[in-house]
């Protein structure tokens, strides 16, 4: 490896031992000059043990150190949810775009951990909320993981509420498939798609999708959040959606409907098969009015000189 070799030996920490450091990596001479998982940079982080990181620092160690994975005590800050740790690393230099080999920043680990003090102090910083591979994102990480706040920080910097994953479609078809009931809410509540899911790899979606741009048409048959809950067992997550809107007949790109998907007789195939029906005219006006203004002007509904009552149907309060 390229770069001089540093022997840094720390005074005080309870296995003694030297680290060596190889431009930014970290190698440990007791696994045979292999690549170490942790620094003792990277313990402290993780355990949130700030005076012990403090003294690292103090000492000369890298900040921006990284196992040969990628992972940085910053990330190890954030996985563990220690805002202190990840401020002090941050004051010291620390990248908050370091990406591991897998694409995750600290911004990710933020929203793994559910640490809204990290996430907003990454941001503050310049972190970037946007996916750094196509795995996942953070936001369909707070989906998944039920972690409410993390996504509406995420929102409010501008991620897209209908971000499509490739491996997990958008953050709502995410939350059916984990049966968050509460992420799931407050994504629809926001204006999220409630049709917008995930596209399934198949001959039947393909001859499909090229069927809609021969017609100039915008509608795929995707597996909708519906086809999601419906596999689940969650009937609070079936009557969110249908409450927003969704369409219980609409099929998938294997010609199936929600209530296909559902285990037959169980309380999902039940709460599926009685919201079949047409719906009223006052559900029919909502969603129509929903539509009408758009996601942006929705939350301005509670400022329109509307009567209460009406401007609390139009918000589902």
């Amino acid at each position: 490896m390229a770069g001089m070799l540093t022997e840094i030996a720390l005074e005080r920490w309870p296995w003694s031992m030297a680290f060596h450091t190889y431009g930014a990596f970290i190698c440990n001479p007791l696994v045979a000059e292999s690549c170490a998982d942790h620094s003792p940079m990277h313990e402290a982080a993780l355990h949130g043990r700030l005076l012990s990181l403090r003294r690292l620092i103090a000492q000369g160690f890298n900040v921006n150190a990284v196992t040969l994975d990628g992972v940085s005590p910053l990330h190890e800050a954030c996985l563990g949810g220690h805002a202190v740790c990840a401020k002090l690393l941050v004051e010291h230099g620390a990248d908050v775009n370091a990406a591991t080999i897998d694409g995750a920043t600290p911004h990710f680990h933020a929203c793994c951990s559910g640490s809204t003090a990290c996430l907003n102090l990454l941001l503050e910083h310049g972190s970037l909320p946007l996916p750094a591979h196509t795995e996942s994102s953070p936001i369909h990480e707070a989906a998944q993981r039920g972690h409410v706040e993390c996504m509406e920080i995420l929102l409010a910097s501008g991620v897209d509420i209908d971000l499509e994953n490739p491996c997990l479609g958008t953050p709502l078809y995410t939350a059916c498939t984990a049966e968050r009931a509460d992420c799931v809410q407050k994504l629809l509540s926001l204006g999220a798609g409630v049709h917008s899911g995930r596209a399934q790899d198949t001959e039947l979606g393909r001859a499909q999708d090229s069927m809609a741009v021969v017609f100039n048409s915008g509608w795929r048959a995707q597996d909708t959040p519906l086809h999601a809950a419906a596999r689940r067992n969650s009937v609070r997550v079936v009557q969110l959606l249908t409450d927003y809107g969704a369409d219980v007949l609409r099929r998938n790109q294997a010609g199936e409907r929600p209530v296909d998907l559902a285990a037959p007789s169980s309380p999902v195939d039940c709460a599926l098969r009685l919201r079949k029906g047409p719906s009223s005219l006052p559900q029919l006006c909502r969603l129509s009015i929903r539509d009408s203004l758009g996601r942006k002007r929705l939350q301005a509904v509670s400022r329109l000189p509307l009567p209460n009552q009406l401007s609390d149907f139009l918000l589902y309060r």
